[in-house]
């Protein structure tokens, strides 16, 4: 491979990175001093080896966990972003004059390209960009998409605020494929569990500090002018857009160290893996076909909802502002932690259907309870937040037990596109109920969405128990079974490899070796049976039933 041939210092495993100065003072040379300093070594004689601090080497914990730091961060302007209209939802809808379904195209916009890219991102990553300068290049159609957003806001151009979403969302998706290969290519094993867990944490995290700190500094932007109006919109929105450029810095040195790491390790550049075959999509099972059902109508009904969400807390419970933008990102609070938890627990014990049931019965009581009552909110926010971030837990892993391994990437691609699809247009059909109907009308069509939801886990299980599938059995009996898959595959192949080798010995030697045993078996010469052509033509086909 390419990177083995350019391998930098070779190294025993556990052992630290050593570095010695090659006699050809070439660019690996340069490097070298730039690692160890003035004092490495002198012109062409070799230096003694000296170790790289715990903190650049790419082999030890006190680095990597640096570049789980980047990883982290890599999503964070993303997603701090992601929801600004939500956070600023009065503000938009009042300095840009646009009723609310024009105000939820916004989120439409976003996810429009990505009913296609979830096809091609992991593609363009591995076979086009590599993930290196994709994860860069995908950062930066975030940075833009953000700066023409709030462009659009200064020069009171609503249009303009759409292209800059549309922008915003090529990048938005495809840059968490990126960030997953990272994770992927740094960590593995039981890891890679953690990592995933961490990364979705900070992506909550991103969407917790936008929704209470984007408010904050629209009336800090408002003070300063001393006035109201699309151009504060539009600076507050730029102010926002800075945590997309430090998500944007972290792409960068993310890469230079993950290249960096290619010449010291000789690792491979990360790639995807996804193979996406949309001819696949004819033999999904029905099982399959319930999940993407499932994954749809739920989503359609956490995500509008808390794009709309602020301004039903200010009208139907009196909250301040504030309030409401505490109360509307309770939902991501309480994921950031509870996802990791909750990932492990499933792990454990098993039953996904069980554990989607609890959750989708419990988001469509919080909905309920928020559009028939006057309690207290806070407690369907906790619960519809819990439910989120157990049905997340729960569900995806799902596809991986109803679909051949070479029909994952096209799986998941298929379901990302189809909730993206279901996003984009949940999201302008409550923006027109919510013009015309009201809150209760909006919140009865959440719950109705909710429930269809519902119908397909009940179908589900009923589906998974008549065909004997293994979507809800407990973790142990899944650990035994495949043991014993993988005990009846060793030996499968073993006695392959055992006809193989008994087939060799019944097949002819040569031609030469052939045309003497039919010559003498014309002249009435006695062959032993293993020379026989005829036998060893039975014997080839017995051993391939």
């Amino acid at each position: 491979m390419a990177a083995a041939a350019h391998c930098g210092p070779r190294r025993s495993r556990g052992a630290p990175v050593t570095w010695r100065r090659p006699g050809d003072g070439g660019a690996m040379a340069e490097e070298e001093r730039a690692l160890l300093g003035p004092d490495g070594g002198d012109g062409g004689s070799a230096g003694s080896p000296r170790a790289l601090p715990a903190v650049c080497d790419p082999s030890r914990l006190p680095h990597r966990l640096l570049v789980l730091a980047l990883m982290c961060f890599l999503g964070f302007g993303s997603c701090f972003c992601y929801d600004n209209p939500a956070a600023l939802q009065t503000q938009v809808q009042g300095d840009m004059k646009v009723n609310t379904a024009r105000f939820m195209a916004l989120y439409a916009w976003y996810s429009w390209p990505n009913v296609v890219l979830c096809f091609f991102g992991g593609f363009l990553i591995d076979r086009v960009f590599g993930i290196r300068l994709g994860t860069v290049i995908f950062s930066i159609f975030v940075c833009v998409g953000q700066v023409i957003f709030a462009l659009g806001a200064l020069l009171n151009a609503f249009w303009l605020m759409e292209v800059g979403r549309f922008i915003f969302g090529i990048g938005g998706e495809s840059l968490a494929v990126a960030q997953n290969t990272y994770a992927v290519s740094w960590f593995k094993g039981k890891e890679l569990n953690l990592v995933f867990g961490l990364q979705l944490s900070m992506a909550r995290i991103g969407s917790t500090v936008n929704m209470n700190i984007m408010g904050w500094i629209y009336s800090r932007v408002q003070d300063l002018l001393k006035h109201t109006g699309h151009t504060t919109l539009g600076l507050a929105l730029l102010i926002g857009g800075i945590t997309c450029l430090f998500s944007l810095a972290c792409a960068l040195i993310l890469a230079y160290l993950d290249k960096r790491a290619e010449k010291l390790l000789c690792k491979e550049q990360g790639k995807t893996g996804e193979v996406i075959k949309l001819t696949d999509v004819k033999n999904f099972s029905l099982s399959l076909w319930l999940i993407f059902v499932i994954c749809v109508c739920y989503y359609a009904a956490v995500f509008p909802f808390i794009g709309l969400g602020k301004v039903f807390f200010i009208e139907k419970f009196q909250f301040s502002s504030q309030e409401a933008s505490a109360i509307n990102s309770v939902v991501y609070i309480i994921s950031a932690p509870m996802s990791p938890i909750f990932g492990i627990l499933v792990d454990k014990i098993g039953k996904n259907i069980i554990w989607v049931l609890c959750a989708v019965v419990t988001t469509l009581a919080s909905h309920i309870m928020l559009a028939f009552t006057f309690w207290n909110p806070w407690i369907a926010m906790c619960l519809l937040g819990v439910a989120y971030s157990l049905l997340a837990c729960a569900l995806w892993p799902m596809v991986a037990f109803v679909v051949p391994e070479h029909q994952l990437g096209t799986a998941y691609g298929f379901m990302q596109s189809i909730q993206n699809l279901g996003l984009a247009v949940i999201s302008i059909a409550a923006g027109m109920i919510l013009d015309t109907r009201g809150y209760l009308f909006l919140e009865v069509f959440f719950s109705a969405c909710v429930s269809l939801s519902l119908v397909a886990v009940v179908m589900l299980y009923f589906v998974n128990h008549l065909t004997g599938g293994d979507l809800n059995w407990s973790a142990k009996k899944r650990e035994k079974l495949q043991k014993v898959a993988a005990n009846e595959a060793e030996e499968q192949e073993r006695l392959r490899r055992q006809n193989e080798d008994d087939l060799a010995k019944l097949q002819p030697k040569d031609d030469d070796f052939s045309l003497r045993n039919k010559y003498l078996s014309r002249l009435g010469a006695q062959l032993p049976d293993n020379y026989s052509s005829y036998l060893s033509t039975m014997a080839h086909r017995s051993m391939l039933k």
